[in-house]
């Protein structure tokens, strides 16, 4: 495999040297992955600490907060640096958002809201480079620390880095479940319970059954696939999330930076006013 030019003496730089998501070799080991949302913290630091407080990856949640892209990237950037994967939820599931979003530094989209087999394609389309999709070539890129590669070991590289992940939140996404995880290029499903339960017209009943058959229903259906099931909306509930990572799940979003911060605050306080009691 060739590699960047490097100075007369230097080791030869591979791709595989810089490109890796350490979120995919988790999962390939059977392993559980913790993540985290970042809705709040608009610096790179934000990936550090969830480094150092031990997250295998942090997704920047652009649907559900006023993050530019300019943002995004700056932390996408600093996880990579950290060694941790950045994934983003997009707010929309369109090229223009997912390829931008990308070529800033994400190593993996999580589309928000798919319904169908055909909506998943498209994702996939967006977010990977020929032959399996269309991402437009960007040239250099963070991955890559801006360096400089053959671009068939470009497109190899991410393409394989690259995680497409998917939300199952309505009716309509579990009845396609079988369809929707067979798509080429879907790797995982996340299950976003609160707007699932809503869509059934019952919000925050967590112990109903259904969830219950839900989770068991889409692990059976991705493990049948050779892919992965994730667990969302549950900070709450982590009772929950232990018994579906027992069920088969391997990826838990715990919470968002903003939710860890106010209880860690919530705490400090309650604790001094106790003092003074």
């Amino acid at each position: 495999m060739r590699g960047d030019r490097n100075e007369p003496g230097e080791r030869r730089v591979l791709i595989a040297d810089l490109v890796r998501n350490n979120v995919k070799e988790k999962l390939a080991r059977d392993e559980v992955v913790a993540a985290m949302t970042v809705r709040l913290v608009r610096s790179g630091e934000i990936a550090r600490i969830a480094q150092t407080a031990g997250f295998d990856t942090l997704y920047v949640d652009m649907e559900h907060s006023s993050f530019s892209l300019e943002t995004c990237a700056q932390i996408c950037v600093a996880a990579l640096q950290a060694g941790i994967a950045p994934f983003v939820r997009v707010p929309a599931n369109t090229s223009d958002y997912i390829s931008r979003v990308l070529d800033a530094g994400a190593l993996g989209i999580i589309a928000p809201h798919i319904h169908c087999a055909e909506q998943a394609r498209a994702v996939v389309r967006a977010a990977k480079y020929p032959p399996m999709g269309e991402r437009s070539n960007a040239g250099s890129l963070p991955h890559l620390h801006y360096r400089s590669f053959p671009v068939l070991e470009i497109y190899s590289a991410l393409n394989d880095a690259t995680m497409v992940i998917v939300q199952f939140e309505s009716a309509a996404a579990l009845a396609a479940a079988h369809e929707i995880v067979a798509v080429d290029g879907v790797d995982m499903v996340l299950i976003g319970l609160n707007d699932l339960l809503a869509d059934w017209g019952i919000p925050g009943e967590y112990d109903h059954p259904r969830v219950r058959e839900a989770y068991a229903e889409t692990i059976a259906v991705c493990r049948n696939r050779g892919k992965h099931c994730a667990v969302g909306g549950l900070a709450s509930r982590p009772d929950l999330a232990a018994e579906f990572v027992k069920m088969g799940a391997r990826y838990v979003s715990t919470g968002t930076d903003l939710g860890f911060l106010l209880a860690a605050c919530t705490a400090k306080a309650r604790q001094v006013h106790e003092i003074g009691r």
